[in-house]
């Protein structure tokens, strides 16, 4: 599936040391749910770097859906239900970002659930996401000047999950803020495992992104976010690409 063409980059805060009892919940509940609305949990993780973070990416076909299904989920059943719950572990949910696809071939292509026959052990491989925070009016010309680091990384077994960029609309479900200090590009990558990463992936990126910033397009240093997927995560390394 990639036609969705809105995305939300949501960066919670939990509680310290309620985490992982967040994901559970998260996962027992919210997948289909979303799914039933006809949006889409692309994807769901825990930051290595930040034991309080738990990160999800949600997306929606067109900006018309995202205030529709929002309203029938945050006003229906199932969140009436668990919303103390889960609003009782988080101490921020405010840092979204609203993006959309770079153009029409870099997306989010979703990825099939977690196979808990196949997959007995959830969800495999580490999710990288790149985050550059360009100059106004410079992203196609920073998109140009990075795409060689975009189009690979030898010898890491990275794989591109999508290219997205802020999408620059009103915010036309309010009860849920989104962050106005874009515009950003996003680069989203798999790799099969830490040692993927340790190997070659990490210093790859930390030289592409000095060398990037040197253009001057950007507004600040980059940031790369580590993410450990949680067990039904879309977004994995998947088996059949062993």
């Amino acid at each position: 599936m990639n036609d969705f063409q809105v995305f939300e980059l949501r960066r919670y805060q939990i509680r310290e040391g309620e985490r992982q009892h967040f994901a559970t919940y998260f996962e027992s509940y919210s997948p289909e749910a979303i799914q039933q609305s006809g949006a889409i949990v692309a994807g769901a993780f825990l930051e290595r770097r930040d034991r309080s973070a738990f990160t999800w990416i949600r997306g929606y076909r067109d900006m018309d859906d995202r205030a529709k299904l929002n309203a029938a989920l945050y006003y229906g059943p199932v969140w009436k239900e668990h919303r103390a719950t889960m609003n009782g572990l988080m101490t921020h949910s405010d840092n979204v970002l609203l993006l959309r696809p770079f153009n029409p071939h870099r997306g989010i292509d979703i990825l099939p659930a977690v196979d808990p026959v196949q997959e007995p052990g959830g969800a495999s491989g580490i999710v990288v996401a790149r985050m550059f925070p360009v100059k106004n009016n410079g992203i196609d010309e920073f998109a140009r000047r990075a795409e060689p680091v975009f189009s690979g990384f030898p010898g890491a077994a990275a794989r591109e999950a999508g290219l997205l960029v802020t999408l620059d609309m009103p915010n036309n479900f309010p009860q849920h803020p989104i962050r106005t200090d874009g515009p950003w590009l996003v680069w989203l990558g798999i790799l099969r495992d830490n040692e993927s990463f340790e190997s070659g992936f990490r210093d790859a990126a930390e030289a592409a992104s000095q060398r990037l910033f040197a253009t001057g397009l950007l507004r600040s240093e980059t940031e790369l976010i580590v993410l450990d997927p949680a067990p039904r995560s879309r977004m994995r390394w998947l088996p059949t690409w062993q």
